[in-house]
């Protein structure tokens, strides 16, 4: 059962989200990218009061992706990217984006272990998850 509301248009930007940000990191990589993209719509707490929809999420300004600014944000979803984001908006979760509402690529750097508010949950190769406390978002920590 979904988790967020979308339609197959929603399924094909968040999969087309995932494969922009993290297609090099694999299905996994992917996936994990999914999982912050959907805590965003479901958080209504910090930088993503109101964010609603799979569209308000994924084009936020500020506070959106780098990845819509790229040419390869704009090719057409493959099924498997459609598969995969299926499967987070239907609330499968994976660590360490479990409850994340961040991440980033530090380079050859290791994670900051606090990145502004937010903190370290873990690194999945490139990319750093950040998710922030309980008490400042509980609606991410909400059940499924």
């Amino acid at each position: 059962m979904a988790v967020i509301k979308t339609n197959i248009n929603d399924l094909k930007l968040l999969a087309r989200l995932m494969r922009a940000e993290a297609e090099s990191e694999g299905k996994l990589g992917m996936l994990l990218v999914g999982n912050v993209g959907v805590n965003r719509v479901r958080a209504n707490c910090l930088d993503f009061k109101g964010i609603r929809t799979v569209p308000q999420m994924i084009f936020q300004s500020p506070g959106g992706f780098e990845a819509v600014q790229k040419s390869y944000f704009y090719q057409r979803a493959r099924t498997l990217e459609i598969q995969l984001a299926r499967k987070v908006v239907n609330g499968e979760k994976y660590h360490p984006a479990t409850f994340a509402l961040w991440f980033f690529n530090p380079g050859r750097r290791s994670c900051p272990s606090r990145w502004y508010i937010a903190w370290n949950t873990g690194r999945y190769k490139s990319h750093c998850f950040y998710a922030p406390t309980y008490s400042d978002c509980p609606s991410v920590y909400g059940t499924f």
